[in-house]
């Protein structure tokens, strides 16, 4: 009987390396499909405008369909980044859908092609559903499908058409040597071997090949689509080209006493780059000044549509105001003085002729957003206005250019639409704003609130005076009077600064006199002219506005 050597047994680890190298090469394929996808939708984006990419009218119609406790929990989270968080949320899970797509398209085809079907479906019906939408909307979302299930299924193809077939099975290998002369069974195998590993070298490196271009070409489509978009949708050469008259009721600049010269404190005006924002936009609205119209109906005698020039040729005046958002925490930055230009807003509204029993006023955004305000409180005297500048230049576009809503009192999910193309005068009864549908209070009638800026958070101070100082705000009520008090003890009254008026907030500083070194607690709290003192049980943002008192702890040395 002859011996035969034994080949030496392959190491344990290479069968599964292949299989983990197939997986992954069939989770590439349906990543590729889905750039080629997003690609797709962005060049058509082009077309019809970038809130009708596939990505942003998912986005969109996520925050719509978002829980408000979520939206609340976004916002206090990752503050303005919660846009970018989303965003980036909703591309990691389409990355692991295409992932899995791909792992269906290379077994079963058409399973995976309609993974990228539905994707595309999903994008086509949230674009419909945005306020105003238009039916050619759904077609960046209907081309990313297409791209992405074609997509797919070419590559899928490829990767079996280019795929060796297997060796024999093990019986069939026995019943062949037997067949076989013993000489020539083990060249016969290394030859085939030898076949199969350079046609499966030669396969993977044709998919290999074909999944980085495809990778390639969407990640260009998709940024020469949003480039070409933006640069199509671009207001920056028409906001330049405003020129801002000569307001009709001028406000003198703002006295020095109004900042107490403590380093570190917030400036009494705060820089537009620096002002909040909050809303629900993904991607900007940008409206030509030249093609904007606000249009003023509902239960009026004489429904109007104003233009931007007719707009800038109304007696313009100038407003100091601080604005605050509901969302804002205890102490939190979502707060701001600006000094708005724009038409007095009561003033158009009587020249429509409201009509008796309307007691809502409606302002729709281009973009959907729509914010209700008591029209009483419009009517009542109060300088609200519909803006076209702040701090002496045209609006910037992440803060409404070309025209906002402005209503002292308010917060300004009730009073400040941005993007403005509408007002309708209407009653509560029949309309239910954005935000109140989601639960929010109707009026947004903005609390008193406080805030510690010096020290900072956790600052190490050395013993003996320390400068304490911040910002306090009663909007529309005015602030009266600031007090502090360290670790629990006595109230202390706070130097207020000078007061502008009602409208604005009031800073306010104190000298801490011989601090002692240790770890310190300091509280703030503030009342209005009113005489109500702000109180001191916390509440957070949902549903009114949040309460309670500021306060931070420092280490003296």
């Amino acid at each position: 009987m002859t011996n035969h050597p034994t080949p030496a047994a392959a190491p344990s680890g290479h069968p599964r390396r292949r299989r983990v190298a197939r997986t992954l090469g069939a989770a590439a394929i349906g990543l590729a499909a889905a750039v080629a996808a997003l690609g797709a939708g962005e060049l058509a984006a082009y077309a019809v405008g970038a809130r009708s990419a596939p990505v942003i009218a998912v986005g969109s119609a996520a925050i719509d369909l978002t829980p408000t406790p979520l939206k609340e929990y976004a916002v206090r989270t990752f503050g303005t980044h919660d846009k970018a968080v989303l965003l980036g949320g909703i591309y990691l899970t389409m990355a692991l859908l295409a992932a899995l797509a791909g792992l269906l398209a290379v077994r079963r085809p058409l399973a995976g092609a309609a993974v990228f079907g539905a994707f595309g479906g999903l994008g086509a019906w949230a674009a419909l559903s945005r306020p105003g939408a238009a039916a050619a909307d759904c077609a960046p979302s209907l081309a990313a499908g297409l791209v992405g299930a074609a997509t797919a299924l070419a590559l899928a193809r490829l990767r079996r058409r280019t795929t060796p077939a297997p060796l024999p099975a093990t019986a069939e290998r026995e019943t062949a040597e037997r067949e076989t002369p013993e000489r020539e069974t083990p060249e016969r195998e290394t030859a085939a071997s030898d076949q199969v590993s350079a046609t499966a070298l030669t396969g993977r490196r044709t998919v290999l090949t074909a999944t980085a271009a495809t990778f390639a070409a969407g990640a260009l489509a998709g940024v020469g689509g949003r480039v070409l978009t933006d640069r199509r949708f671009d207001v920056t050469a028409a906001r330049d080209a405003v020129r801002l008259p000569v307001p009709a009721r001028p406000l003198p600049p703002p006295p020095a006493a109004l900042h107490p010269k403590v380093p570190g404190l917030s400036p009494f005006t705060t820089p537009n780059a620096d002002f909040y924002r909050v809303d629900t936009a993904l991607t900007l609205p940008r409206i030509d000044p030249r093609d904007w119209a606000l249009r003023i109906h509902g239960l009026v005698d004489h429904p109007q549509s104003i233009t931007f020039d007719q707009l800038l040729r109304e007696p313009l005046e100038e407003l100091d105001h601080t604005l605050s958002c509901v969302s804002n925490e205890v102490g939190g930055p979502y707060v701001g003085t600006t000094r708005w230009l724009g038409a007095a807003l009561p003033a158009l509204l009587r020249r429509a002729g409201v009509r008796a029993g309307a007691d809502q006023l409606v302002g729709r955004s281009q973009d959907g957003m729509t914010i209700g305000t008591p029209l009483e409180s419009v009517l009542d005297g109060r300088r609200a206005l519909l803006a076209v500048a702040m701090n002496g230049e045209a609006l910037p576009v992440a803060h409404g250019f070309p025209c906002r809503s402005v209503v002292p009192g308010f917060y300004g999910y009730t009073s400040a639409t941005k993007w403005l193309v509408e007002l309708e005068v209407t009653t509560f009864a029949a309309f239910d704003p954005y935000w109140v549908r989601r639960g929010w209070d109707r009026t947004g009638t903005v609390r008193t609130a406080s805030r510690i800026e010096v020290p900072a958070p956790f600052a190490k101070v050395p013993a003996g005076d320390v400068d304490v100082a911040g910002t306090a705000w009663a909007t529309h009520r005015g602030v009266a009077a600031v007090e502090v008090r360290v670790d629990g003890g006595p109230w202390q009254q706070a130097d207020l600064a000078a007061d502008a008026g009602p409208d604005l907030w009031r800073q306010w500083s104190y000298r801490w006199r011989g601090a002692p070194p240790g770890t310190h607690r300091i509280e703030v709290r503030a009342t209005d002219a009113a005489g109500a003192v702000q109180p001191e049980q916390r509440a957070a943002p949902f549903p009114a506005g949040a309460t309670g008192w500021h306060s931070t702890v420092v280490t003296v040395t």
